[in-house]
């Protein structure tokens, strides 16, 4: 090929690295010659506890449609929606995954000349998205590992039209609240779009973390982005959604691909969400897990990040891809994050209590060699 269309991309493109996700399990069967069934995979941050049956119910009684498009506007489930959280069907933008919401809100409202800011240490899908329409990248140190919401605050100029900020962050499980999120709020400029990722938020127990949906009516230029992914198990299915005002759900609209959520995953999403004790069995698992990480560790003599998600941040002392490397070998995937930054650390999601026991022995192992 003659023609370099790596230099024809935009600037921003040119200098981004694809999105890689966690391992599958098939993958890494395939390289080394494994037993799939044998190989424990907690790098992706799902739910380990497999699909709900009222889910599988939900798909079942679709399945005799795939031949029709899926309903363009997810009218039910958007009614459903807005009747839990209290607000109009209007205010609510549903996404191919939370993803396609903040690949939409840049879209909207970022061009060259513009900019986002956002964290450093936070989702890599910030910088992807904010560069892939030609704006930059502003990522502000971390304090702690966790959003520095004054740093943050003070690099917001008169080119910034959004901001990313997420509760709990990914991938290193911190936190802020209620106070430091109402002070946020309060100062970024009414022409700034805030985006408050919430994709773990429902692991949360007894107010522990700020419900962003109630920051909605005060601040019009807050935009609230959730997913099925994680504690509703849809992952597969991937369907996630914003609430905001309607004017900024109108705008997300504009650029929205028409079908863009299937219609499994609007049937799936719809039986999750009235599934409150698969959801309190979610939290359950999430809390127990993470109790149980945090105990091998501790035995381990190993530092972690607290974390409110439903994944952990270890850090191992030292460079991790070799440790990460042989974990692989014995069929156990968890996360490298060097490429946010903490080259020292291994994310790791919390797994059944089988899983979990099964990755800290292995890893026991591997630090003993």
């Amino acid at each position: 090929m003659s023609c370099d269309f790596l230099s024809l991309a935009q600037p921003g493109v040119q200098q981004l690295s694809p999105y890689i996700p966690g391992k599958p399990v098939d993958e890494l069967a395939r390289e080394l010659g494994l037993d799939p069934l044998a190989i424990v995979k907690l790098a992706s941050n799902e739910n380990p506890l497999g699909p709900s049956p009222r889910v599988i119910e939900a798909i079942r009684n679709e399945l005799d449609e795939l031949t029709r498009y899926p309903d363009g506007n997810g009218f039910v489930l958007k009614q459903r929606l807005a009747q839990r959280y209290g607000v109009e069907i209007s205010q609510v933008t549903l996404g191919n995954g939370s993803n396609d919401i903040l690949e939409l809100v840049a879209r909207a409202y970022l061009a060259p000349g513009l900019n986002a800011v956002f964290s450093e240490h936070a989702f890599a899908v910030y910088p992807i998205a904010t560069q892939a329409v030609g704006a930059q990248a502003k990522a502000v140190p971390a304090k702690q590992w966790g959003h520095d919401l004054d740093a943050m605050l003070a690099a917001i100029d008169d080119n910034t039209r959004v901001v990313f900020i997420a509760n709990p962050n990914n991938p290193t499980g911190t936190w802020f609240g209620d106070d430091a999120l109402a002070a946020f709020l309060a100062a970024v400029p009414e022409r700034v779009l805030v985006v408050l990722d919430e994709a773990y938020i429902e692991y949360a127990e007894g107010g522990a973390l700020p419900d962003g949906l109630t920051f909605l009516a005060r601040h019009p230029n807050l935009l609230v982005s959730r997913t099925f992914s994680k504690a509703y198990g849809l992952a597969a299915l991937r369907v996630g959604y914003a609430i905001c005002a309607p004017v900024i759900a109108d705008v997300l609209n504009r650029v929205r691909q028409p079908f863009n959520v299937n219609s499994l995953a609007l049937a799936a999403a719809c039986a999750a969400l009235d599934d409150a004790e698969y959801l309190a069995l979610s939290r359950a698992c999430n809390s127990a897990g993470m109790q149980q990480l945090e105990a091998g560790f501790r035995r381990l003599g190993l530092q972690w990040i607290p974390s409110r998600a439903n994944f952990i941040a270890v850090d191992l002392g030292f460079d991790a891809a070799p440790v990460n490397q042989a974990l692989l070998r014995e069929g156990v995937i968890v996360r490298p994050v060097a490429g946010y930054g903490m080259p020292t650390f291994l994310r790791v999601s919390i797994g059944t209590e089988s899983e979990n026991a099964r990755f800290l022995a292995v890893l026991e192992q591997v630090l003993a060699r």
